[in-house]
């Protein structure tokens, strides 16, 4: 081992003693429960517990709210939707037993399971989605995923505030029906509603409690397991949901979730056997990649840097695909990043099959490539075009990180040898940067995206001229029409082929440059089996177990 890499190590052992000393509990294993006993041989039987890191104190347990993946790990084993991603990643029916669908495509009408309840016994009704669905909805509440729900009637207007709530086309005629009511076929509608976003709200609980979702002990789910503790900012605890109406498919007793931000400390909480799995630190990435106990799979998403094409250069497009042609995304990966990551030539991510059993971004192809002479040439062309004789000053901004630092400056170096173009580097806090970049604050600023749900439309609607997600200030017509047109368009061959035109048109428009396509890097225990890490959606446990 390299010696830097034991001072890193070591460096996290003091960190990890230093968070003991503060609290002596964070970390610790309890005793195993011997409280039953084995059938067979009368001996005691452990509890099967399972260990993990979920980074940071949860943004919220209100479903409507917690819109972040410290939110969702957890959110999506207390509770649970209408459907649910199955093993293969396709949502089927979960706490509805039956989904009919109109023959336009329009009206859905969902059938609450028999047996559904909650964790504190109360039975599982329609009107607990109703109550939950026009929650996240509510101006109000102010939820951040109430634009997943914009496909339904009357939701965008009601969200807006200048629509009434039963204007909403949702409605539970009885305790056992749900109807939602669309204003265009949506062939992903059934995975949309896999969000947590879309989970019920037992309505007699919050109606009593609106802070019902803020401590353990007035916390009620519906979902595999329940939360029996939550020490904010520590730790919390789920067991086993025994009022789950498929509680017999749960293997795990229970599951202990630290709140260690720093990854070198939980990778040395990972190695001393106080979690069964964790995050692969980045600093440490190429040392473990032929651990056995590191698990790569992909992740709908990318790393990319957005242009903001009202200030000059980027104003000229063969300025901003010369930039775009002189990364060498190959070289990110290998030499920067070094954590198995896919190399971006497309903004649609892997993980996505169209209707001819094909991967999206093979049929799409390579719409982006390294190409430093052709670069050189469109930077030429560009600089005549605007009557340059000297390049306005580029600055890149990003977000505070070393991750993010260390793909600044590859790039900047980049720029240089390709360009010949010398770019300044701007780092600015996180919270700061979102906020202005939203403002379109920066002339050229690092990105990323992560699918809300599994279709390529969630990624590409996003460079809609009016989204909220596009923040590069680029507007282009033909292609706003061809989004509207995907989304309206029942048949999938077509509607395949409309996707990639997006693809190639935002690509070769290039307001942003993709980099690279997540994928999601772990350590994971022997014994430990059956964690479920869909490319699209939320960390699912329910199939989980340990020896």
């Amino acid at each position: 081992m390299k010696k830097w890499i034991k001072f890193v190590l070591f460096t996290a052992l003091l960190v990890v003693l230093a968070a003991c000393t503060a609290n002596e509990e964070a970390g610790k294993k309890p005793e195993a429960d011997t409280g039953g006993k084995d059938s067979k041989d009368n001996k005691p039987v452990e509890e099967k517990v399972l260990y993990l890191n979920n980074g940071e104190e949860p943004t919220s347990f209100d479903p409507s709210v917690g819109f972040n993946a410290v939110s969702w790990s957890a959110l999506n084993n207390l509770m649970e939707g209408l459907t649910r991603l199955s093993e293969d990643h396709l949502a089927e029916e979960a706490s509805a037993e039956k989904i009919d669908v109109s023959e336009d495509g329009l009206t859905y009408t969902f059938t609450i399971r028999d047996g559904a309840k909650w964790s504190n016994g109360d039975p599982l009704t329609a009107n607990d989605f109703l109550f939950a669905w026009q929650h996240m909805l509510d101006p109000e509440t102010a939820s951040p995923a109430a634009f997943l729900a914009y496909f339904i009637e009357g939701a965008e207007d009601y969200n807006n505030g200048e629509g009434a709530v039963e204007d909403i086309g949702i409605e539970a005629p009885d305790e056992k029906t749900f109807v939602v009511k669309l204003t265009a076929p949506n062939e992903a509608f059934l995975n949309i509603i896999t969000n947590p976003s879309f989970f019920p709200i037992n309505e007699k609980v919050a109606t009593d409690n609106p802070k019902w979702f803020t401590e353990a002990d007035s916390f009620v789910s519906n979902g595999p397991f329940k939360l029996a503790s939550w020490d904010h900012d520590v730790k919390f605890v789920f067991e086993k949901n025994e009022n789950y109406w498929d509680a017999d498919k749960v293997k795990l007793d229970k599951v202990n979730w630290e709140m260690v931000s720093e990854s070198t400390t939980a990778y040395q909480m990972y190695q001393s056997d106080e979690l069964d799995s964790t995050d692969v630190p980045s600093e440490i990435a190429e040392d473990l990649k032929d651990n056995p106990e590191v698990k790569l799979e992909d992740q709908a998403g990318l790393y990319f840097f957005r242009f903001n094409t009202s200030m000059e250069p980027f104003t000229n497009k063969k300025i901003r695909k010369a930039f775009g042609g002189a990364v060498n995304q190959e070289d990110i990966v290998e030499f920067v990043t070094k954590n198995g990551e896919k190399p971006a030539h497309g903004f649609v991510s892997y993980g996505f099959i169209g209707p001819d059993g094909k991967e999206f971004r093979e049929s799409a192809g390579d719409l982006v490539s390294f190409n430093p002479e052709e670069a050189k040439k469109l930077l030429e062309e560009g600089m005549k075009e605007e009557g340059y004789t000297e390049l306005p000053k580029v600055t890149l901004t990003y977000s505070t990180s070393d991750s993010h630092q260390k793909i600044a400056v590859a790039l900047q170096s980049m720029f240089k040898e390709n360009l010949g173009v010398d770019i300044e580097l701007q780092n600015v806090e996180a919270g700061v940067f979102l906020a202005d970049q939203k403002e379109f604050k920066y002339q050229f600023s690092r990105s990323s995206f992560l699918h809300d749900y599994a279709d390529p439309v969630n990624a590409l609607e996003s460079f809609i001229s009016d989204s909220s997600m596009n923040r590069t200030t680029w507007s282009n017509t033909d292609y706003d029409k061809l989004i509207e047109a995907i989304k309206n368009e029942t048949d999938e061959n077509k509607r395949w082929t409309l996707l990639q035109q997006a693809d190639t048109v935002l690509m070769d428009e290039m307001p942003v440059i993709p980099l690279y396509y997540y994928n999601q890097s772990t350590l994971e225990k022997p014994g430990v089996t059956g964690i479920l890490r869909h490319p699209v959606g939320y960390l699912d446990l329910k199939y989980a177990d340990k020896e």
